[in-house]
């Protein structure tokens, strides 16, 4: 089974409803995961602006609880990706060798190839923000979907 983790810096916006996009598209098939370079909300749910944007399109990340980003996550997923050039460099002082570095990615470069594009954290904007991200993770979530049946993750 493939094991993919969503990082932003607090798990409470942009990765757990990564994390939820996927596991909502993949089901059992795949382990979901989703963690914060930073520990603000360890173990805190999602932001409830996150919860709403999912609810309203069918996703139920409620049940998430935040967590920190650890060098161990290496071992234990196959792909890991970040919503930001901060995020990406946080995760990128953990890893241990060029193979850790390997697994790392901006999940916008699914839909937009090698640009490392931003998820804006919209967590001190208004609920446009959290529209305009929910669009973006759902339209990556979907590249992803297709390159685990085909075997490129």
């Amino acid at each position: 089974m493939k094991k993919i983790v969503m990082v932003c810096l607090g798990n409470i916006c942009r990765s757990p409803l990564a994390e939820g996009l996927l596991r909502s598209k993949v089901g059992q098939t795949v382990e979901t995961d989703s963690a914060g370079t930073a520990a603000y909300h360890e173990g805190e749910a999602p932001d409830p602006r996150s919860i709403k944007i999912g609810r309203k399109y069918g996703v139920n990340i409620s049940d998430l609880r935040g967590r920190q980003f650890v060098s161990e996550d290496f071992d234990r997923f196959d792909k890991i990706y970040v919503m930001d050039e901060s995020n990406y460099q946080n995760v990128l002082k953990l890893a241990r060798n060029e193979e850790d570095e390997s697994k790392v990615d901006y999940i916008l470069n699914e839909v937009y190839p090698g640009k490392n594009l931003s998820v804006p954290d919209p967590y001190y904007g208004g609920d446009q923000g959290f529209e305009d991200m929910y669009i973006m993770l759902d339209a990556a979530t979907d590249k992803i979907v297709l390159k685990l049946q085909d075997g490129r993750i």
